[in-house]
């Protein structure tokens, strides 16, 4: 497919997509197209990047008209309040030209607000399922008129738990509605979740995760522990060309921890983000990093499957992923919309397991390069990365650290009080203690 004319858009739907600048369709939102149009449930298994969101909100757009109805028609799921934001200005940037209302709706946020927005009237809603779910149970949101359900980023939503609110948004949905689902990876979850819910789908599966994306070149570096890490970011964020670089990192306290060191060194030049931070700061984040006010932003991998941000010049593993999807979802922030894209990893000698899985799924060997000579090597560790402690000729390792008041109890104060031998005795013969308190026992004497 050539162009966007081939789908054969409303005009104010067509005028939207020329004013956005987009020309050609991504191979999921050709296959997508018809499939979803249709009305029939459908399954995309795509890597982040491919234009999932266009991908089922032009079909659905397209047949949405004008109503006067007050209850929503479409609900959009997605994993985190950053994608939630993202989606509902998509809509509205291909709804300029329709009578279309759409409304984001996501926890951290007064609830009575937004049910005063539903109540006023909407066409889509774009929820998190938490709050979602909260609102359908309070009765604020009508789930009668729902005629189409979308389901992104299904496998991170299980991920963080949502299993169960998942779930139950479906059971209180009418059962005559149309299912879409995305995810990036096909799991045991995700896959039961579509046998009890989808009526015969069609599946579209596009870039596997496996396959690393053509137009983004990868290269490694093997470092050997946490703060050469840090100088080693150091010195390519001060001596390289990058421009735009997201740094990524499993953990919110390593987040913050190097924040704080490159703060000292390249004060004002980025911002973290993780799922402690308020939403306001997240947002503002996300916006300073958007229009180049920050010239890197360091987040998780929660994260990670949240932004949307384009022309991304360098994504940074700080640490390597354990699971080789997540990988493939970092790497997929760059290299967008066919431009040429670059990857960085830092892999430890424990993360080199990791680095491998990696490189089995891809199939694809990540090149390494050797540590620039002014990048200084840390003699300095983390917890983590110290040696632990053992006993002398004893196999079991410390957790804990000795203080100067400790020792070892005296062998008359490690026995064990167990109530004298008369009270060991009753209570093996009788399964309780008898005393003299024991109604029953002084009626025996009495009688004697």
């Amino acid at each position: 497919m050539q162009n966007f004319t081939a789908f054969k858009l409303s005009k104010q739907l067509q005028k939207a997509i020329d004013n956005l600048g987009f020309e050609k369709p991504t191979p999921i939102q050709s296959k997508s197209f018809k499939i979803i149009k249709s009305g029939k449930d459908m399954v995309g298994i795509a890597q982040t990047g491919t234009g999932k969101t266009l991908a089922y909100l032009l079909p659905i757009l397209e047949q949405l008209t004008y109503s006067d109805q007050i209850e929503p028609r479409v609900l959009i799921i997605v994993p985190t309040r950053e994608l939630v934001v993202q989606v509902t200005e998509e809509v509205k940037k291909l709804t300029k030209f329709k009578s279309i209302h759409s409304l984001g709706i996501y926890g951290g946020t007064n609830i009575n607000t937004q049910k005063n927005a539903l109540q006023e009237g909407t066409d889509v809603v774009v929820a998190t399922p938490g709050r979602i779910y909260d609102l359908m149970l309070s009765g604020a949101f009508k789930t009668k008129y729902i005629k189409k359900l979308v389901i992104d980023e299904v496998d991170v939503m299980l991920d963080l738990g949502f299993r169960y609110q998942l779930l139950n948004i479906m059971e209180l949905l009418p059962k005559k509605r149309q299912n879409i689902m995305f995810s990036a990876t096909m799991t045991e979850d995700v896959e039961n979740m579509i046998n009890e819910y989808f009526i015969a789908p069609k599946k579209v599966s596009i870039a596997v995760s496996g396959v690393p994306l053509d137009n983004i070149k990868q290269k490694a570096y093997a470092v050997p522990n946490f703060y050469t890490k840090i100088n080693l970011l150091k010195y390519l964020l001060q001596n390289e060309t990058l421009n735009k670089v997201l740094v990524f990192i499993s953990t919110k306290r390593q987040a913050n921890k190097i924040f704080e060191l490159l703060e000292e060194e390249l004060p004002n030049q980025g911002n973290v983000i993780h799922s402690n931070k308020t939403q306001n700061y997240r947002l503002r984040s996300i916006k300073q990093f958007e229009t180049g006010e920050k010239r890197f932003l360091i987040a998780t991998d929660i994260m990670a499957r949240g932004l949307d941000i384009n022309d991304i010049s360098h994504v940074i593993n700080f640490d390597t992923p354990r699971f080789p999807e997540n990988y493939m979802h970092r790497i997929g922030r760059t290299g967008r919309a066919e431009k040429e894209g670059r990857s960085i990893l830092f892999f430890t000698e424990k993360e080199k397991e990791f680095k491998e899985k990696i490189e089995n799924l891809m199939d694809y060997q990540i090149p390494i390069l050797p540590l620039p000579e002014a990048v200084e090597i840390s003699k300095q560790l983390t917890r983590e990365e110290r040696p632990i402690e053992k006993e002398h000729e004893n196999p079991i390792a410390l957790d804990f650290e000795k203080g100067a008041a400790f020792h070892e109890k005296s062998n008359k104060n490690k026995k064990v009080n167990l109530g004298g031998s008369y009270r060991r005795e009753i209570a093996k013969k009788y399964k309780k203690p008898k005393t003299r308190g024991d109604k029953n026992y002084n009626k025996g004497r009495r009688r004697k």
